[in-house]
């Protein structure tokens, strides 16, 4: 079975997300995708995560309707901050039935090569990258285990989410029904 790891904050879970997750799942890329709620990105600032059991709780009732969707905390049991290399050999360790592929947005596949052991992910790991708004790839260069999928693209952020949410805007159609009520609350 083939299986993308969707690596993230996911600060909050929202449509864009899931949107590009069934996308990847129904037309054929793979079998199932696995969100893995990262408690700590080395790229990016804590300050305002929200709790990492709440992020992946959002996750679980965002996804709890489609079998090809799975969470996973895997991270949350690791040293902090989270490094991808350390997480696929984990997770290679933990399932070695399953045949993972990372999957990336356009944004991170050029900054791959400052990653934690970057050259050592691209070259044992198949890899799919997403388009990104604003991000182009030379897709007549890339190595034979990345892999472009030309899904479609939304501009939608966690980040815009927060804000607007901070700034007191109803985007309850930016987010899945079923966290909606625990945003609004929270």
């Amino acid at each position: 079975m083939k299986v993308a790891l969707y690596f993230g904050s996911f600060n909050p879970i929202h449509v864009g997300h899931l949107a590009l997750a069934n996308y990847l799942c129904e037309f054929g890329e793979v079998d199932e995708l696995w969100f893995v709620v990262s408690p700590h990105n080395p790229f990016k600032q804590q300050d305002d995560l929200m709790d990492d059991d709440l992020r992946l709780q959002l996750v679980q009732l965002a996804i709890k309707d489609y079998p090809k969707f799975k969470a996973c905390d895997v991270e949350f049991t690791m040293t902090r901050p989270s490094y991808t290399y350390h997480t696929l050999k984990k997770l290679q360790d933990l399932y070695p039935q399953y045949e993972f592929v990372l999957l990336m947005g356009a944004d991170n596949w050029p900054n791959l090569k400052n990653w934690y052991h970057g050259d050592e992910i691209l070259a044992q790991n198949r890899i799919i990258v997403y388009p990104r708004p604003g991000y182009e790839i030379d897709t007549s260069n890339l190595p034979e285990n990345v892999r472009f999928v030309d899904a479609p693209q939304f501009d939608v952020s966690s980040t815009f989410i927060r804000k607007s949410l901070k700034a007191g805007k109803d985007v309850r159609f930016f987010l899945p029904s079923s966290i909606w009520p625990i945003i609004f609350q929270n």
